[in-house]
């Protein structure tokens, strides 16, 4: 058996949201290693794909490629010579798996048509999936940020089929100032003129307001000092594009706004403005506690193995939301360890730092989440190459 990446859509047949509607679902994946050995699920963050390692095709680019390469691979902390690795796109988004770009029943895009979706709507149809591919029990369920959602979801929602999950970058809920900004981000594109009730396809679309969404997303990326570091008043080499502000003549065009201008137009070539309203609606939405009386509650039947990483320049989903996870794990019959990883960077942290983040997943995997101690941590970490590309990841 092969052990390079394989890709495959399955349809999963007739699929029940949670928030009503039921249409036919097509999930897209990407599988690497031999199917025989202990399999591990990796969940993908906001905008990411399948394509956890390695080149995607045409059109998944930029942070949706190959986007955890340094930690996926033979050899890598999630070891393909001795995982079987799996990552699904999430109904909703745009790489393969139904959402609102696909085909509805009458021929043209379901468009704003497309069901809400839900965090338990991903897990759900991931465990579709794996029933397909004749898989019942998870070593492990892997993912950060939303993914990390995603991952607390796994083992509040089937935590029999669950033996150990790393949840990284992420917490049990919102709160009301990332809430806040994601309503921005919303009403940017649907205030696009090009939006119009969201049946834009075949014409032009909302590149604009989807550009500007991108980039309210990627300063809550980024910590504070590593703006700074980054950028600081630095004025930028290359001349501001036409934005039609009267007020910039005769100023400077600052280092910063030319990186949010230049990531906020490639990510309009790689992705659905319908699409990004329907994933932040599933992140916002998330609450680790919905139907429980608390989160401890939550994950009470989970008897596996827990490990939570955080970061301390992480504003978006910061450490006092991994120790929330920790503690309600914690409280159940499982090991449970929070590991707050000391990091300027941000959010985006858990992608660029993965000489930070690899030891600790590595140890889970190998030795389970009592192993995982700061001194492992420390020590176990091998030459890792540094992401610092001009591309930020994805929430």
């Amino acid at each position: 058996m092969s052990r390079g990446r394989r890709e495959d859509v399955v349809n999963v047949g007739s699929f029940a949201f949670e928030r009503g509607g039921e249409l036919d679902l097509d999930v897209a994946y990407a599988a690497y290693g031999d199917p025989t050995d202990p399999t591990v699920l990796v969940c993908h963050a906001l905008t990411g794909s399948q394509y956890v390692a390695g080149p995607a095709p045409e059109g998944v680019s930029g942070q949706a490629a190959g986007w955890w390469d340094a930690l996926v691979g033979p050899g890598k902390p999630i070891d393909t010579r001795a995982y079987h690795v799996v990552c699904a796109n999430v109904p909703g988004s745009c790489y393969g798996t139904t959402g609102p770009v696909s085909e509805g029943p009458d021929g043209d895009p379901y468009g704003p048509d497309f069901p809400a979706v839900t965090v338990g709507d991903w897990t759900r149809s991931q465990a579709r999936l794996l029933d397909a591919l004749g898989v019942d029990t998870l070593y492990a369920v892997v993912g950060g940020s939303v993914g990390g959602m995603n991952v607390i979801d796994w083992a509040k929602r089937y935590p029999e089929r669950v033996e150990r999950i790393a949840a990284i970058a992420t917490s049990p809920r919102l709160d009301a100032q990332c809430l806040g900004l994601n309503t921005a981000a919303r009403r940017a594109i649907t205030s696009d003129a090009n939006y119009g009730d969201g049946d834009y396809y075949g014409g032009p679309e909302p590149d604009e307001g989807l550009a500007v969404a991108r980039r309210i997303g990627h300063v809550m990326y980024l910590s504070k000092a590593s703006m700074t570091d980054r950028f600081d008043r630095r004025v930028a080499e290359r001349r501001a594009d036409d934005h039609d502000d009267p007020t910039a003549e005769g100023f400077p065009y600052r280092d910063v706004a030319s990186y949010l201008d230049y990531n906020a137009e490639r990510f309009t070539e790689r992705f659905d403005a319908n699409s990004y309203l329907y994933l932040l609606r599933a992140l916002d939405e998330y609450d680790l506690a919905a139907d429980y009386p608390s989160d401890a509650a939550a994950l009470a039947d989970y008897e596996g193995d827990a490990l939570v990483l955080s970061f301390t320049g992480d504003w978006h989903f910061p450490p006092e939301g991994g120790e929330v996870i920790a503690d309600a794990f914690e409280a159940g019959p499982g090991a449970a360890v929070h590991r707050v990883i000391e990091s300027d960077y941000g959010h985006d942290a858990f992608l660029v730092e993965p000489d930070r983040v690899g030891p600790p997943v590595r140890t889970l995997l190998e030795r389970g989440a009592s192993a995982v101690t700061t001194e492992a941590d420390q020590n176990a970490t091998p030459d890792y190459p540094r992401v610092c590309t001009g591309l930020l990841p994805d929430a």
